[in-house]
């Protein structure tokens, strides 16, 4: 698993960021956010989607950080700041422009979580942190299906 290092200035740079984090697993405990310095730092346990259709078998995590500098306010959905051993998982990462340059970050989690992100602008970097470790389980997802969409 090769080691990654990202730094996101933009949508399209988020995008890749977010790919390579689908299906983190992130600790509650290890949400940092430093208000006085503007930043939020996440520690979580990349998979490595790239690794699945490659030539070595078997599945694979990593521990990597998400730095987020410029942060204005850190908010929370359907996730319990006090529950600090509580895992989430990362789906997706996105950003809502509201007003140039300036928008928000928002981390999606499985069972409808979020973190939502107030930013002057995007500034982001994603690193792992050391080298990767054997998993037994590649992550899947529940496709649900809306009947009204179906009968349609």
């Amino acid at each position: 698993m090769d080691q990654l290092k990202f730094i996101a200035l933009d949508r399209d740079d988020l995008e890749v960021v977010s790919a390579h984090l689908q299906d983190a697993t992130v600790k509650v405990a290890d949400v940092l956010w430093r208000p006085s310095e503007k930043r939020i730092v996440i520690a979580l346990n990349r998979f490595d989607w790239t690794g699945v259709n490659g030539s070595e078998r078997g599945f694979r995590r990593c521990r990597a950080a998400l730095r987020f500098d410029r942060v204005l306010a850190c908010k929370c959905k359907c996730v319990n700041p006090a529950g600090k051993q509580e895992v989430l998982n990362l789906l997706a990462v996105e950003f809502e422009e509201t007003d140039a340059p300036a928008g928000a970050v928002i981390l999606h989690f499985s069972g409808g979580g979020q973190l939502r992100l107030d930013v002057e602008c995007l500034e982001c970097e994603l690193a792992d942190l050391g080298p990767s470790w054997a998993t037994e389980c590649c992550p899947g997802h529940a496709i649900e299906l809306d009947p009204q969409r179906l009968q349609g």
